[in-house]
């Protein structure tokens, strides 16, 4: 990767942390950042609409006090996700809370914006988008993203179905920006298998789920603990866009996971429960196998660390026989 604004600042592994719906929270941010890593989190995430500003301040504020009394391990910078669909009704509000703010990184997802694209990179910061197949690929980059998230199967929340292996090796045919790959990567090995497929970034969600600062629930946490690849049921029914999540949370709430009907795009609940997606049905990614505790933010970034090192050694120490 060409060195890009704050895309060029050191890490101590090559991770983005996604940002999760309603489990982000400046805590969770401020550690990843801390920790060596991007840390991020959904714009939507903070309610009401004003609650935004307060968030960015106090992570920035939190970022600086570190960076002045650790100079020799300054933080990694931040990132907002904006989810750039019709139906967001604050999306022109949040854009400009994070230009006044200046925010080094803007995560897109579910719609790709120009003219939002020209706003961060003016002031510059760098955009991403995430994309499920090479077609919306080239949009994102004809529509001027920086960089692209290639959501692999496997990956959290609304995902797509392809092959990471066949995804990166199509969009880097062409397009030789930074990339950030997600999809059920949730160790060191993984992250320097993302790196072998031409991905500059690892992208990181449901072990943060098990953290200390997320903000989820206590049963939720324990779920992915517990849980496994074979626990994960992929439905666009929850939301009307595909994605994956957890079947004990499915099971909860009255409907059986090996049976779900499809829905329209357009639906935002499902059949006669009263359940909501964002709140009751518990999105989760395929990786977290190896999840086995919940662990601080830090605890979980070392780990990744020191699993990341020891694969470039023993790769190193198969290649040189």
């Amino acid at each position: 990767m060409i060195p890009i604004g704050p895309l060029s600042r050191p890490l101590s592994i090559p991770v983005i942390a996604s940002p999760l719906f309603i489990i982000s929270n400046p805590s969770l941010v401020i550690e990843q950042c801390k920790a060596g890593i991007i840390g991020s989190f959904p714009a939507l995430n903070a309610r009401p609409a004003s609650e935004l500003d307060e968030w960015i301040f106090e992570i920035k504020e939190a970022l600086a006090e570190w960076d002045r009394a650790n100079p020799d391990a300054p933080s990694a910078p931040f990132a907002v996700n904006q989810i750039v669909h019709r139906s967001n009704d604050r999306l022109e509000h949040d854009i400009d809370i994070c230009t006044k703010h200046e925010v080094p990184i803007v995560i897109t997802s579910l719609g790709a914006r120009e003219e939002l694209n020209q706003v961060v990179q003016g002031y510059g910061g760098v955009t991403l988008h995430d994309v499920i197949d090479n077609n919306f690929a080239r949009k994102a980059v004809e529509k001027g993203a920086t960089g692209l998230i290639p959501v692999a199967a496997g990956a959290g929340g609304h995902a797509g179905t392809l092959s990471p292996f066949a995804l990166m090796q199509e969009i880097r045919e062409w397009f030789d920006g930074p990339m950030a790959l997600s999809g059920a990567i949730a160790s060191g090995n993984s992250i320097l298998a993302a790196q072998a497929m031409g991905a500059d970034f690892a992208y990181i969600g449901s072990p943060f789920i098990a953290t200390q600062e997320a903000r989820a629930e206590a049963e939720y946490k324990q779920a992915v603990v517990e849980a496994d690849a074979a626990a994960i049921i992929y439905s666009n029914l929850f939301t009307g866009v595909h994605g994956n999540y957890l079947s004990a949370s499915i099971v909860n709430n009255g409907l059986d996971p090996e049976n779900l009907p499809t829905s329209d795009p357009t639906a935002m609940n499902f059949g006669s429960t009263s359940a909501k997606a964002w709140r009751d049905i518990w999105g989760c990614g395929q990786g977290i196998g190896v999840i086995s505790e919940v662990l601080s933010t830090n605890e979980l970034v070392g780990r990744l660390r020191r699993e990341y090192d020891a694969a470039k050694k023993n790769l190193r120490l198969a290649t040189n026989g």
